[in-house]
């Protein structure tokens, strides 16, 4: 890394934060307890460049230094290491290059021609203190690659003639408009997409599809097993007493799902069977339960569950008229 130091020739200036900078202070500050306010120092360094018109002087990192009471060279060590600070002055519009390979690819060493002609060497400040630039590292935008950051906005897919209007506008007061400087929404391919299409996918119609086309089966899970009839004993009398069956309207049946252990796959099987009611469960002799663990190959799962306990308990708190 190249050593960084910060200019003294130009750092005389006094410094002081902006008034309504004073509640980003304290929204920063308030992240910290108070023994750890130093903690705050790189937001801090960061308003105090953007008070400073885009760089950090020296009167400005000592000011951050105070509020944090941190000593000086602490603060100028965090600012040194980290190249998101400038220590020097910069125009009003600086422009930051991305020179990593993929906006390199894409004719990045053409924008910086275009920088160098129309504003100088790098860090260097036009006459009339409007531009400035640097090149940087990667700044996220490779798909829309080349790109330049101009203070706090991206312009992507430059051109050398859409950058050359760029730098010229800004430096005559003119409005620019950041993001891609093609006919193009954001990231979206070249000349617009040729996939997708189908209108289809995106009206809702497509909402309807359950499973996705040429899956495997799925494996039966071991819930849909403990539950489903065996095939041996489905389509078979067991042994025991099938209970009484039960005629009810459907707003009048019992939500026998109350019972712990009867699931919807379960209810749906007893409601086959004519049971409908708490009630029906709470009267199931021994031989009805045999019968019932046969059919649907529980093995001793109502007893160890206690549903005729459970039945019992939640018909006892209604009068349904039900019998078994």
């Amino acid at each position: 890394m190249a050593r960084r130091r910060f200019d003294m020739e130009a750092s005389g200036e006094p410094f002081s934060f902006l008034p309504q900078t004073e509640e980003k202070i304290s929204f920063w500050r308030g992240k910290y307890p108070d023994d750890r306010q130093q903690s705050a120092v790189i937001p801090l360094l960061w308003l105090a460049q953007k008070d400073n018109g885009g760089w950090l002087s020296e009167p400005a990192m000592r000011a951050v230094a105070d509020r944090l009471e941190m000593p000086y060279i602490r603060v100028y060590e965090v600012a040194t290491f980290y190249t998101m600070f400038r220590l020097q002055p910069v125009g009003r519009y600086h422009v930051q290059l991305c020179g990593t390979t993929p906006c390199m690819l894409r004719g990045a060493n053409d924008l910086k021609t275009v920088c160098e002609d129309r504003i100088g060497p790098k860090f260097q400040v036009t006459d009339d203190g409007k531009l400035s630039w640097e090149e940087v590292e990667c700044l996220g935008a490779c798909v829309n690659a080349p790109m330049v950051q101009i203070n706090d906005d991206y312009f992507e897919d430059l051109t050398e003639a859409s950058l050359a209007l760029v730098l010229d506008r800004l430096r005559n007061g003119a409005p620019v408009e950041p993001g891609p400087q093609l006919d193009r929404q954001r990231s979206e391919p070249l000349g617009g997409t040729d996939v997708l299409t189908d209108g289809a996918l995106f009206d809702g119609s497509k909402n309807a599809i359950t499973t996705l086309p040429n899956l495997p089966e799925p494996e039966p899970s071991i819930a849909a097993m403990v539950s489903e009839p065996s095939e041996d004993t489905q389509g078979r009398d067991p042994e025991g007493q099938k209970p009484e069956p039960l005629e009810v309207k459907p707003e009048d049946a019992d939500d026998l799902k109350e019972i712990k252990g009867i699931g919807p796959k379960n209810e749906e099987q007893l409601h086959a069977l004519g049971i409908f009611k708490l009630s029906q469960v709470a009267a199931w002799s021994p031989e009805n339960v045999t019968w019932i663990e046969g059919y649907l190959s529980f093995q001793g799962r109502i007893e160890r569950e206690n549903w005729i306990g459970q039945a019992k308990s939640l018909a006892g708190t209604r009068d349904d008229g039900a019998s078994g």
